[in-house]
């Protein structure tokens, strides 16, 4: 249960149960250390993909998953250089969606806190940046799709389905993390810019017209 669960952030490496253990970090190779961060990354988006009753999110909060998430649709969604010379096609420049990722992200989150949320800013982020983990999936069967020369209103259709599972499921993952921490008379003006934020990357998506 959430409310069992500090919602205090820390900056833990995940896997560690002691202190000794994390004094023993010190003199283990970067190997080790760069594996079991992602690992631990790896388990973040496991929690995504299927969402449960689960606080890995909260506990052992990082920002290594957004930031390879954001990173990832940012050349994604990349405008093409044929399409810089043909304004209003092609897809958003990579700084556009860096911002709108990171800034989207930092603005729900002091909604959250301002609504009186008891989880820390970079929790909030991180869950927020994670979630995002069904719409960069969408973004890659839309890609995979407009490979093909002729988009057909079919195969339009198939890019819409995929964006608006993947905005529902992004919504509805990250609802499930963060709804706890919301006060119960402010859950619905807390949800209402997730819902906004996960939109506009879901439009930045099924608009890119250009393989």
């Amino acid at each position: 249960d959430l409310n069992e669960v500090s919602l205090e952030g820390d900056i833990t490496v995940p896997g560690l149960q002691t202190t000794d253990d994390e004094l023993s970090t010190l003199d283990e190779p970067v190997k080790d250390t760069i594996m079991r961060d992602l690992k631990a990354v790896g388990v973040k988006f496991s929690h995504v993909l299927y969402p449960k009753t689960s606080t890995a999110l909260l506990r052992e909060w990082d920002l290594w998953g957004p930031l390879i998430l954001c990173v990832f649709m940012a050349m994604m969604l990349q405008s093409g250089s044929d399409d810089l010379d043909k304004p209003g096609e092609g897809g958003p420049q990579f700084a556009e969606v860096f911002f709108i990722y990171w800034v989207g992200a930092v603005v729900v989150t002091f909604n959250t806190k301002l609504l009186g949320g008891n989880i820390s800013f970079f929790q909030s982020v991180c869950v927020l940046g994670y979630c995002v983990c069904p719409l960069a999936i969408a973004l890659v069967v839309c890609r995979c799709i407009l490979i093909i020369d002729e988009q057909t209103t079919p195969l339009f259709i198939v890019r819409f389905v995929a964006v608006v599972v993947g905005f529902a499921w992004s919504t509805f993952a990250s609802t499930a993390f963060l709804a706890e921490s919301q006060p119960p008379n402010r859950k619905a003006l807390a949800m209402y810019p997730i819902f906004f934020f996960y939109f506009v990357i879901s439009w930045l998506i099924i608009s890119h017209t250009h393989s």
